[in-house]
């Protein structure tokens, strides 16, 4: 274990700021970084591409061995799939959809998380998502549970849909992501608690600037 390059996991409920502060902090540490909810996604639109039925279990966990995903953090961020930029491509409804389809099938978790593991690679990995620090990487050296109320991370998600042009509710966002958190909490297999050993930072009242001062303090010690 001691020769494993170090992980920086950060969990959390979406609209929590993970993938913005993740994003950052594998850029400022020069570390690899893995967004674990994009791994499905790819995963979904490998299955589209391929003309694999969702159904079809077997052919779905062979593009799920085959494909080969990627992540740019300089330049602006992107998803690359086989060496394509599919970051648009994996924001679609329908993507998620089919993405929530294939997600639950023990045999495609297997092997994706093969794939998040693959990305632990000199000199180090800030991973993004919500069993980093629990499951995937349960040995990180550094782990957050980086939080919010469902108030703030509503808000944030309403400016952004708002910037998009698109017609919300903030009061429907936040009985959403309510829901969502609930779900997520209670699921049988690897629900959305911090790891007991996680520094838990709730980043409600905070800039992203102090929230990643806060995340480097604790791996510089």
């Amino acid at each position: 274990m001691a020769d494993l390059p170090p992980v920086l996991a950060i969990d959390g409920p979406g609209g929590a700021g993970k993938g913005t502060v993740s994003r950052a902090l594998a850029q400022r540490l020069g570390w690899n970084y893995l967004d674990s909810g994009a791994i499905y996604r790819a995963l979904a639109v490998a299955v589209r591409r391929r003309g694999v039925a969702l159904d079809d279990l077997a052919a779905v966990v062979a593009t799920a061995r085959a494909m080969d995903l990627s992540f740019r953090t300089a330049d602006g961020f992107a998803v690359l799939l086989d060496g394509d930029d599919v970051s648009a491509e994996i924001q679609r409804e329908e993507t998620g959809a089919a993405a929530s389809h294939i997600a639950p099938h023990p045999e495609v978790r297997a092997v994706l998380l093969e794939k998040q593991r693959a990305f632990r690679r000199p000199p180090g990995l800030v991973a993004d998502g919500r069993d980093m620090g629990t499951v995937v990487f349960a040995d990180a050296p550094y782990k957050v549970f980086l939080t919010a109320s469902a108030e703030v991370r509503a808000e944030r998600r309403y400016k952004q849909l708002k910037e998009q042009g698109l017609d919300v509710n903030l009061g429907q966002l936040t009985l959403e992501l309510e829901e969502r958190d609930r779900r997520d909490r209670e699921r049988a297999v690897s629900p959305l608690v911090p790891a007991a050993d996680a520094t838990v930072v709730d980043s409600s009242g905070l800039t992203i600037d102090q929230v990643i001062a806060r995340v480097l303090d604790l791996i510089n010690g």
